[in-house]
């Protein structure tokens, strides 16, 4: 199930104001953390802005599985500070219903109709009960499950599951989201659909949105800042524009596959860096670009070379790769090792 802050019996210290626009939602501060031997964490801090879509990326054992839990009050750090909307996580009661999230493993209770699971998370928060049955109610209407709101979770596709615990998520008037993996296992329709629905929310919320995901294009598509992890440290962030200015690339189709002479060519013109064969008539080539130069003039380049040498582009685009700025930040050979851990 999605899950919010960990409360304690007796919390008496009243819920403080809503943090400023343009401050920091979350603020990670030099946080550390250690398994054994294993140094999961090590020294970490960024910030995410307020309103912001902010992705969490990271190989297999970066530790961005241990940060979230971190966040959410569910481990404590070695050393350091984390401050969601201005609150030492260390009291995070006081985020009840101003933060929520949603694991990566989110179940729920399978012959329980969705309408009583999710208004019973709501009277958990203090919701009164024909308040926490309207916002219940939206909320699947925006997810596409109101006709289900009275069958169980054995009705719903796997699909329908992330759909319902964004669902969740959303629930209310929260003000920092934690989304981990919410489409893992999905196939790309389903895919697209929970991207939508994490940006439709978002606009109308106004929320601070964290999601984690190997997914590299997915990132670049929904967030507009990112963090990159790797062996517990942060390789990168910022605004996914500017840390991926340096990590241009055009995209090729081409009427017949190119000889080694025609790539020869293509590599001599200044700013191509490489040119990767992804298919029989596709290809991806790279750029640095020289000060002097800009990126439609190397494309312009590279579209009379292959002209000059009687190939046809049939598909060109260019564009920022955050996948070849995770590579290179990283030294990863395969975007398969980038996995949630």
């Amino acid at each position: 199930m999605t899950a919010t802050p960990p409360l304690p019996s007796d919390p008496s210290t009243p819920p403080p104001p809503p943090a400023s626009a343009g401050s920091a939602a979350i603020r990670v501060q030099n946080i550390s953390k250690s398994f054994g031997d294993n140094k999961a964490l090590d020294d970490v801090s960024f910030d995410v802005p307020t309103g912001s879509i902010f992705g969490l990326l990271g190989p297999n054992g970066a530790g961005k599985t241990t940060l979230f839990s971190i966040a959410a009050g569910f481990l404590r750090a070695d050393a350091g500070q984390l401050r969601v909307l201005d609150i030492d996580i260390d009291h995070v009661y006081q985020l009840q219903g101003r933060m929520t999230i949603l694991p990566q493993d989110a179940s729920f209770q399978k012959n329980v109709p969705l309408l009583e699971q999710l208004m019973f998370f709501r009277r958990l928060e203090g919701s009164d009960p024909a308040k926490a049955k309207q916002e219940v109610l939206e909320a699947l209407e925006k997810v596409g499950l109101a006709e289900y709101q009275q069958r169980g979770v054995h009705a719903l596709s796997h699909g329908m599951l992330k759909r319902l615990g964004i669902a969740q998520a959303f629930l209310g008037d929260p003000e920092v989201i934690l989304l981990d993996e919410p489409t893992a296992g999905l196939d790309p329709q389903n895919a697209r659909q929970i991207r939508d629905l994490v940006l439709d929310l978002q606009k109308s919320k106004n929320v601070t949105t964290v999601v984690s995901s190997h997914n590299l294009a997915e990132i670049q598509e929904l967030c507009d800042h990112v963090a990159i992890l790797d062996h517990g440290k942060v390789r990168a962030c910022g605004p996914v524009e500017e840390i991926t200015r340096s990590s241009l690339m055009i995209e090729l189709t081409t009427s017949r596959p190119l000889l080694p002479a025609d790539c020869a060519a293509i590599m001599d013109i200044a700013g191509i860096t490489a040119i990767d064969d992804r298919g029989p008539t596709r290809y991806t080539t790279r750029l640095s670009l020289p000060e002097n130069r800009s990126a439609d003039e190397v494309l312009n380049e590279v579209l009379r070379t292959l002209m000059d040498r009687d190939v046809t582009p049939r598909g060109v685009s260019q564009g920022n790769s955050l996948e070849e700025f995770f590579l290179s930040v990283t030294g990863s050979n395969s975007t398969d090792s980038v996995v949630d851990e």
